[in-house]
């Protein structure tokens, strides 16, 4: 299975007139970000819009309609902001004020996908999973393994990170997870684990490990759902779609 990416509204086209304005102060009240959220609702803006609200000004000669497109491209989209520090934002125009305003708003998202979470069904759609995991466990420097539970109903339990750093498939215990999912009285497993490298392909060893989960837990009553793994920018496998056992 190819990877798919988390969909995000498609980014504004870049301005094609002869002297475009450089800055929202140059366009129409009904163009402005801002404006046009007071109008109309957020739900009016697009991902590049929402971006410029928060950081509110450009700089000299680009707009902070151009400057969120910008980043928004840098990073490949809102799920590429998961997990950035300041520094990583900084740059002319954009100071520390501005980058804790937009990290902020991520971070909201992040704990707003977790209480949203358990009035869903998990399993009713793998990319809603993948949705939830990315907002909550992605990292960009080292690699996560962890579990979500679910209930005989399949509605989630809880959710914990099990490992974190360089893993070695072979070395993590199938134990360990079932263990965690026993005491919490769970009758499913997601697993997942993100890939720092950005590319969620599986390898052999994360199809082995898949393989030996799921027997694993089979022996003590409990379902191996899937196994997702969490690339860059959004980007997931999960190896129940892909046949992966």
């Amino acid at each position: 299975m190819t990877a798919v990416p988390l969909t995000t509204d498609p980014l504004p086209p870049e301005e094609t007139t002869a002297t475009p304005p450089s800055m929202i102060a140059d366009l129409p009240d009904t163009e402005r970000p801002r404006e046009r959220l007071l109008e109309n609702g957020a739900g009016a803006l697009n991902d590049t819009e929402l971006v410029a609200v928060m950081l509110r000004t450009g700089k000299k000669g680009q707009s902070v309609i151009s400057m969120s497109r910008e980043i928004l491209a840098e990073t490949g989209g809102l799920a590429g902001l998961v997990g950035l520090q300041p520094r990583d934002l900084l740059r002319e125009g954009l100071r520390e004020a501005k980058a804790a305003t937009l990290l902020a708003a991520v971070e909201l998202a992040r704990r707003l996908s977790r209480k949203d979470l358990p009035q869903r069904d998990p399993l009713g759609q793998p990319s809603e999973v993948a949705r939830y995991l990315t907002l909550r466990y992605r990292l960009r420097d080292q690699e996560v393994m962890g579990a979500l539970f679910l209930d005989v109903r399949g509605k989630h339990v809880a959710d914990k990170e099990l490992y974190r750093g360089t893993l070695s498939r072979a070395a993590v215990e199938p134990r360990e997870v079932l263990k965690e999912a026993l005491r919490r009285g769970a009758a499913g497993v997601v697993l997942f684990h993100t890939h720092p490298s950005g590319d969620p392909s599986p390898s052999p060893e994360d199809l082995s490990f898949t393989r030996r989960m799921s027997a694993a837990a089979d022996v003590v009553g409990v379902r191996l759902i899937d196994h997702m793994i969490l690339g860059a920018s959004g980007s997931w496998v999960s190896l129940r779609e892909r046949g992966g056992w």
